[in-house]
């Protein structure tokens, strides 16, 4: 088995620098753009199956990957991205004026962070784990993973077995970076992380 795990397309209010967590923005040119590009770099691709969240940003990205293939597009809401509460719709750089003890422990320190009103990591772990137990039982060869920057990020440490305590030194990567994992009897492994190669 074969998972293709890859982030949504630039949205709008990636491009302003604001948070959108479970709110939602339109992909940018650029980000429908590159979604294109990706589509093109997997055209040979025979997906069994496309995961995607609810979140619109993902879908479409998917639909753009599958192009006018019938592959069929599974929407799983633990695939969605982090919740952020209150912040968000907010900019980056007043989130980290206003609440910048909080927001250093979300980039630094994340099982120290509270949210206000959103989600923690470990909640957003739970539900990330439920989310890729879910995509393996599928037993499919070949599946495509539309999610978002921290979903993948926390996906990403599960299958790496690495800590809550550690996670930031993960990153986030940019839209519709490409992972890849091949998936054995025991055992996930990355063959590419984070590989932008089709937007050079």
């Amino acid at each position: 088995m074969k998972l293709y795990i890859t982030r949504h397309g630039q949205t709008e209010w990636n491009l302003a620098g604001k948070l959108q967590g479970w709110k939602n923005s339109p992909l940018t040119e650029e980000g429908i753009g590159n979604a294109h590009k990706l589509a093109n770099r997997l055209k040979n691709i025979d997906f069994d199956l496309i995961y995607t969240s609810h979140q619109k940003r993902a879908i479409d990205t998917a639909k753009i990957i599958r192009g006018d293939r019938d592959t069929e597009i599974i929407r799983l809401d633990e695939l969605k991205e982090i919740g952020f509460g209150a912040w968000e719709g907010m900019k980056i750089d007043i989130i980290n004026e206003k609440y910048a003890e909080q927001y250093d422990k979300y980039m630094n320190q994340p099982h120290l962070y509270e949210p206000i009103d959103g989600e923690s990591f470990q909640e957003v772990f739970e539900r990330v784990d439920k989310a890729l137990k879910k995509i393996l039982s599928s037993k499919k060869d070949k599946v495509l993973i539309v999610a978002h920057g921290v979903t993948i990020k926390i996906m990403t440490a599960i299958i790496k077995n690495i800590s809550l305590e550690d996670l930031s030194i993960i990153p986030i990567y940019p839209g519709t970076s490409l992972n890849l994992c091949e998936v054995g009897e025991d055992r996930i492994e990355f063959i590419l992380e984070g590989d932008n190669s089709h937007l050079i």
